[in-house]
């Protein structure tokens, strides 16, 4: 599980990167915030309809290929930027990462469900969100230093060169591979009929709406730094502020879902969520700013693996990978949908009325967080 969790930062950090890098480059170009909300939702357009089609195929095949194939098109489209710096090559690097995201999403995730015995998935998922975790702490750096030293193609080229390294681990570590089930078997079966346990439902729900959080989350921060004048680098400090603390939060989640129960942990955090959401668009001290970044990490952090371990654990025999594109489907709807609207509500309102629709969104998954088990 340690080379899944360091395979995972290294995609997720040229994955949320990426985005920091995008909408940095985007602003540069002259792009509104509403050309940035349709940029940010091309990361997520492929993911609509290839989610369940990759779980599908990890099931059937296993997940090693389809991570690999996954971080092979992310590569690509990470060396579109650099060579053509151009708005119109963004929009396309951002339709390639993520599809290639989204085929390493859906297999690394039924691989960290099926590796090893079942006594240790709870471990397993709690690795793989340190790993994301990881990905969030050292993207955005990565992107505002490259960013400030040597331009904003130099930083899509470094993502690039990381994106290499992890598909050498892959080609290098054949034995990370999940089980493979028959395709007969889930044939038989329709996506509906996952939607129809309502303990599985809620869990969709629920990580859709903390994801959903999270990307506005990283989405308008580059914006609204850049609006009170803060650097590439800076803006990549407060963002990675709320990426460590995930680490803290996810260390202490084994303790803290014992004592108060996966649904009450869910709730608390994502109230506390809201509650942080509200004042950031008024926070223009640099100091204030990254704590309370913290604070939100400790918040959201708590959302993806008790999410996904409930998703896994409710998911039907041989369906695992399934279950998990549909997790990423209704993700991205949601990512689709939320940054094309925020970006239309931030350039008609200003970037205040974006943070309050977020702490909404929070709070409402506080709600049916209550409810998951």
């Amino acid at each position: 599980m340690y080379r899944i969790a360091l395979i995972t930062v290294l995609i997720q950090g040229c994955n949320i990167g990426s985005k920091v890098a995008a909408s940095l480059f985007a602003i540069h170009l002259g792009a509104n915030p509403f050309l940035i909300g349709l940029l940010i939702a091309m990361y997520s357009a492929f993911g609509l309809v290839l989610a369940l089609y990759v779980g599908r195929v990890s099931d059937r095949f296993g997940s090693r290929r389809p991570m690999m194939g996954g971080a092979a098109a992310i590569g690509t489209g990470l060396l579109l930027p650099w060579i053509w710096p151009t708005l119109g090559a963004l929009y396309a690097s951002a339709a390639l990462i993520g599809m290639g995201f989204v085929f390493f999403n859906v297999a690394v995730q039924n691989l960290a469900g099926g590796y090893g015995p079942s006594s240790e998935r709870t471990r397993n998922f709690s690795m793989l969100a340190l790993g994301y975790s990881g990905g969030h702490l050292v993207g955005p750096p990565i992107a505002g230093l490259a960013i400030d030293y040597y331009g904003h193609g130099a930083a899509y080229l470094c993502f690039a060169a990381l994106t290499a390294v992890s598909m050498i681990m892959l080609a290098c570590y054949r034995d990370l591979e999940s089980a493979r089930h028959a395709a007969a078997e889930a044939a038989r079966h329709k996506v509906l009929d996952l939607l129809r346990l309502p303990a599985l439902r809620r869990a969709v729900i629920v990580g859709g709406l903390v994801a959903t959080g999270q990307d506005l989350y990283s989405f308008y921060v580059p914006i609204y730094g850049n609006s009170i004048g803060l650097s590439a680098s800076t803006i990549g400090a407060v963002l990675a502020m709320a990426a460590a603390a995930t680490f803290v939060v996810r260390f202490l989640l084994p303790w803290l879902t014992r004592r108060y129960g996966i649904e009450g942990v869910l709730s608390a955090a994502m109230f506390a969520a809201t509650a942080l959401f509200l004042p950031f668009p008024f926070v223009t001290s640099v100091p204030a700013l990254c704590a309370l970044s913290f604070c939100i990490g400790l918040a959201l952090g708590c959302g993806q693996p008790l999410t996904l371990n409930i998703a896994y654990n409710r998911s039907p025999p041989g369906r695992s990978g399934e279950v998990a594109g549909l997790r990423l489907t209704v993700n991205n709807v949601a990512h689709i949908v939320v940054p094309v609207a925020a970006g239309a509500l931030g350039a008609a309102l200003g970037v205040a009325p974006v943070f309050w629709a977020s702490a909404g969104l929070l709070a409402t998954s506080g709600y049916f967080s209550r409810r998951t088990d």
